[in-house]
């Protein structure tokens, strides 16, 4: 079967494009990419559901970038040929780096522009204004730009792309999205990529697609077992952060690993509690300026954090309120949040959907997200491609009819359960718990709005650097990291190390750090009576081989007897 699936060059594709895709070490197409781009190449519509990491924006990038290369053959007149809607700006950024890379060997006849961005429209003017071929955006700035003439499409578009279509309308893009429809022209191809095929997306369907293909790719909206292992725990509050502690500072869970809660003070609130115990993580929410979120999200990729505390707010409102009442409960609490000192939201903020974080190992989700959709989203942010992961959830019992939920939509026909019970003994970490109780008495309300006010005023700090003297200095900016302690809370230096009675039989010598380290100096030295630091060596130490050279008086010979 492998001999016949279809390659990349069996594709009819661009010499300059297949060397980018071969420089990127793409050896073969992934089912996505094999199915959907010779479809679109013919010029239809498509469909497409596929889950999170199978390949789903290069399986849209690559004709894209093809009919551009094809279409310039012809005619040489500059144009924004066309156009990509994403819900979010780390996704924006992440399609616009997936361009550039696909369009190495002919980004003179190809270019790019991301406009996701929060800078003024004023600002963003002059970049579309060369009329860039690719433009990246979501629904509302796509909007404002047409609406201030700095872009237009009625009569140049050749593609309209929507990725992560399911999730526009729960960000409140519809009415943005419908009036943008009236600025494009009537006849354009479409691509719809998603997740997961909600009612929105059917919706979505009929507003766009014209007689489209549709590719309903792998059964499950998540990779099957043998990738990727899912287990429930169930617990309280206080046994979430004692469980979430022994599982880091006993090295339980190896590897990155990204930790989602279900709001911001719950995200400042997590990470005061790790820094009691001298686990570094860095926090990512919408408040953060987008240059730093999107930085954080690149030195994790690079392997500069271990842990990311992530807020997944977009699951805590509801999907089916209309953009207009979220926006009048927004103007309500606006006087409110001023008055706490709190920073705008970013309503385009995303991390558990669409963004590529590479190579993580565990998803923990410490707050159970309240909908399908959002768990799909958070636990697709490991096991992408062919790598295995683990997704952990702590289940409270307030939770447990979402769990049901959950583990109804993703076991569909198959009887056996998908999230398997996490075997673990809360009894043998009971004399952790003392110490966790410690901490959390120290993390106070007001120790959590310090450390948020704090990170956000030195992250704005960070961002302007980003902007202006890092562009001009691109080494340093690997040494701005977003991982350092906050501090707002007293930190009890006693609680960073573990004492070695404290550690479970099982796992004693094993997975405690300190006692392994201990361990190997003792393996270095040779067996017998082990010496003290100070070395009692003659010549070394200089009170015994301290030499009275002066004149030998009476006085001195009284004071040497």
């Amino acid at each position: 079967m492998a001999a016949e699936r279809l390659q990349f060059h069996e594709m009819g594709l661009d010499d300059r494009l297949l060397k980018a895709v071969a420089d990127l070490g793409w050896s073969r197409p992934t089912l996505i990419q094999e199915k959907a781009i010779p479809l679109a190449l013919e010029g239809k519509d498509l469909l497409a559901r596929a889950r999170t990491g199978s390949g789903k924006t290069a399986a849209y990038a690559v004709p894209v970038i093809q009919r551009i290369l094809a279409s310039k053959q012809s005619v040489r007149e500059q144009e924004v040929r066309a156009l990509i809607l994403v819900p979010t700006k780390e996704l924006g950024q992440q399609v616009q780096t997936m361009i550039r890379q696909l369009t190495a060997y002919c980004s003179r006849d190809v270019r790019v522009a991301d406009i996701t961005g929060k800078a003024d429209l004023s600002a963003q003017r002059p970049i579309l204004m060369e009329k860039p071929d690719v433009v990246v955006g979501t629904p509302s700035r796509v909007l404002a730009h047409l609406n201030a003439h700095n872009l237009l499409l009625q009569s140049s578009l050749e593609t309209l792309v929507v990725d992560e279509a399911d999730l526009l309308f729960s960000f409140g893009f519809e009415t943005d999205l419908k009036n943008l429809l009236c600025h494009l022209p009537k006849i354009y191809q479409s691509f719809l990529m998603s997740a997961t095929l909600t009612e929105d997306v059917e919706a979505l369907k009929e507003l766009l697609l014209h007689n489209p293909v549709v590719l309903k790719l792998q059964g499950s909206q998540l990779p099957d077992s043998s990738q990727l292992q899912q287990y429930s725990i169930k617990c309280e509050e206080e046994d979430k952060f004692l469980l979430v502690y022994t599982l880091l500072k006993l090295r339980l869970v190896q590897g990155k690993t990204l930790v989602f809660v279900g709001a911001v003070e719950r995200c400042y609130r997590l990470k005061l509690f790790l820094e009691q115990f001298g686990i570094p993580a860095c926090v990512l929410n919408s408040e953060l300026p987008v240059q730093s979120r999107c930085h954080i999200i690149t030195q994790f990729n690079q392997g500069f954090y271990d842990y990311i505390i992530a807020t997944d707010e977009q699951s805590l409102a509801d999907p089916t309120a209309p953009p207009q009442a979220a926006a009048a409960k927004g103007k309500k609490k606006k006087k409110k949040g001023a008055e706490r000192g709190g920073r705008t939201k970013d309503k385009e903020y995303g991390v558990s959907r669409g963004v590529d974080f590479q190579s993580v190992a565990n998803v923990i989700n410490f707050d159970f997200p309240t909908a399908v959709e959002s768990y799909v989203h958070r636990v697709g942010r490991t096991a992408r491609a062919d790598n295995p992961g683990t997704a952990l959830s702590f289940v409270s019992h307030t939770e447990l009819a979402l769990l049901s939920e959950v583990e109804e939509a993703l076991s569909g026909d198959n009887a056996e359960c998908v999230l398997k019970p996490y075997q673990f003994k809360m009894e043998e970490i009971e004399g952790f718990r003392y110490r966790c109780r410690d901490a959390m008495r120290s993390v106070t309300k007001q120790a959590v709005r310090e450390a948020r006010l704090k990170e956000i005023k030195q992250e704005l700090l960070n961002s302007e650097k980003l902007k202006t003297y890092f562009e001009d200095n691109p080494r340093d900016l690997q040494l701005l990291r977003h991982d350092k302690d906050l501090h707002p809370a007293v930190v009890k230096p006693h609680l960073r190390n573990v004492p070695e009675y404290l550690v479970p039989e099982t796992l004693r010598g094993v997975l405690n750090p300190l006692s392994s380290r201990r361990r190997k100096r003792r393996k270095e030295k040779p067996d017998g009576v082990v010496k003290g630091k100070f070395k009692n060596i003659r010549g070394k130490n200089p009170l015994k081989s301290f030499r009275y050279s002066g004149a030998r008086s009476g006085k001195g010979k009284a004071a040497h007897s």
